[in-house]
């Protein structure tokens, strides 16, 4: 069976593909505007999940990705204030299992808004991060 492929759309003409509709939803949630996440970044952050999880990504998987994405791009200050110190903690805990497992999905996911220098300077001190 042929991988489903996502969509920005087309000149008004076609529709955002339900992917990146979901995710846009679920950076929201997170408090993050979905503008402030560049459309390439988007399509990379569907396709690390449809690498993930081979069939569909269930539901819930978009809500933690984004949650994991906001963290890094807000900051924890600002991500804490809008989410709550329990999923502040939470996503802590899965940057620092993400440092030790080195290739997860969550460290693609940490590593993909270094390299697109999305991540807030804050994460980026407090857990060392560099792109090399």
């Amino acid at each position: 069976m042929a991988k489903r492929r996502s969509s920005l759309g087309f000149l008004g003409m076609f529709g955002r593909s339900g992917d990146l509709r979901q995710l846009d939803d679920a950076l929201r949630q997170a408090d993050l505007h979905p503008a402030l996440v560049p459309e390439g970044v988007k399509l990379t952050i569907v396709n690390l999940m449809k690498d993930h999880w081979p069939e569909e990504p269930p539901p819930q998987a978009y809500q933690s990705v984004a949650q994991l994405c906001g963290y890094c791009v807000a900051g924890p200050e600002v991500f804490e204030q809008a989410n709550g110190r329990e999923r502040t903690l939470e996503a802590e805990r899965r940057i620092e299992a993400a440092l030790e497992a080195g290739d997860s999905f969550d460290a693609q996911i940490v590593l993909m808004t270094l390299h697109a220098k999305l991540i807030n300077a804050d994460v980026v001190e407090r857990y060392g991060l560099s792109a090399e």
